[in-house]
């Protein structure tokens, strides 16, 4: 992943181009492209949702336009100030459009960082869909690490130390790292530390940059405190599976929409915890964590898998 970061860094190009040349044209391909004064780029879902926002207009109501006509309403309607655009492009594709205010971080430079400093760290085992931990794409980039060193076994089940690592290079999400602990047996990230929790974001902001110093402390941190966290984790657990987080699936659910998981996800949880015949605080988590891998991004997954995991703070 690392290679094809690097790969795709050398490629890309910023083109700051004042907004009164830029306009929209039919391309041959039947969608739309936005040309600057350098070229034509044609645009994928998220530059084209970009370029929607910009112009204030909806997204589902210019994809009902023809290209002639969409093109028209771009002319009409995307605003021409004095301060440049940022059209970030690779070949004749167009990945995003920004303002004066943005500063990428590129993935490579990232990876490339943890590479450096969490040695002692690997791509956990593939999931039962082949999953690597691995995801770059063409909107963000996550990256599961874990610590084959540190595993920890509970009740029978199987836990290993890692983190979270995110990126987006196009806007779509700030970048950020999060710890959290690996179960061997579903292939769970459940996102929770006992003893000091860690997740650290920033914007892409003129000092986005200074993210790169922030992330590897907070890896040489999990690496000096290894011990500690494993054993203030297994404590956690280990409540956690003795705990009922209800007396009925009724209370349970109540408690699991207080702590932001939807209503549809918590159903769908409690019947699996329910058939396996536990409501404990662990069972809730391991079975919402099992659900939350169904979703399409991998940011929405961590954000689901962290609400999901935020109920072992009732074990404590």
């Amino acid at each position: 992943m690392s290679e094809h970061c690097q790969r795709q860094k050398e490629v890309c190009v910023d083109r700051w181009v004042p907004p009164r040349l830029i306009q929209t044209n039919p391309a041959d391909s039947g969608r739309l492209a936005l040309a600057g004064d350098d070229g034509a780029f044609e645009m994928n879902a998220w530059s084209f949702g970009q370029l929607c926002r910009l112009a204030c207009v909806a997204k589902e109501t210019v994809n009902r336009l023809s290209p002639d006509t969409a093109s028209r309403a771009f002319a009409e309607t995307l605003p021409r100030g004095n301060k440049p655009l940022q059209l970030f492009t690779t070949d004749d594709q167009l990945r995003s459009i920004h303002g004066t205010g943005y500063t990428r971080l590129y993935n490579a430079d990232l990876l490339s960082m943890v590479q450096e400093y969490a040695v002692d760290f690997e791509a956990p085992p593939k999931g039962v869909n082949g999953g690597t931990g691995l995801y770059a794409g063409e909107q963000d980039m996550f990256c599961f690490m874990i610590d084959p060193g540190g595993w920890a076994e509970i009740n029978g089940e199987a836990f290993a130390p890692g983190f979270y690592l995110w990126n987006s290079e196009v806007g779509r999400r700030s970048v950020g790292i999060s710890t959290f602990w690996f179960q061997q047996v579903c292939a769970n990230h459940i996102v929770w530390d006992a003893t000091e929790v860690v997740e650290f974001t920033r914007k892409h902001t003129s000092r986005v940059h200074d993210s790169l110093g922030d992330i590897r402390r907070i890896i040489e941190t999990l690496v000096e405190k290894r011990d500690q966290r494993r054993d203030g984790f297994v404590r956690v657990i280990q409540k956690a599976m003795e705990t009922r987080l209800g007396d009925d699936a009724e209370e349970v659910q109540k408690v699991l929409l207080r702590s932001g998981i939807t209503q549809q996800l918590a159903k769908r949880a409690i019947e699996h915890a329910g058939q396996r015949g536990a409501l404990t605080i662990f069972a809730m988590v391991d079975a919402l964590t099992r659900f939350t891998h169904e979703l399409r991004y991998a940011g929405d997954r961590t954000v689901a898998n962290q609400k999901a995991a935020s109920l072992l703070a009732l074990a404590v």
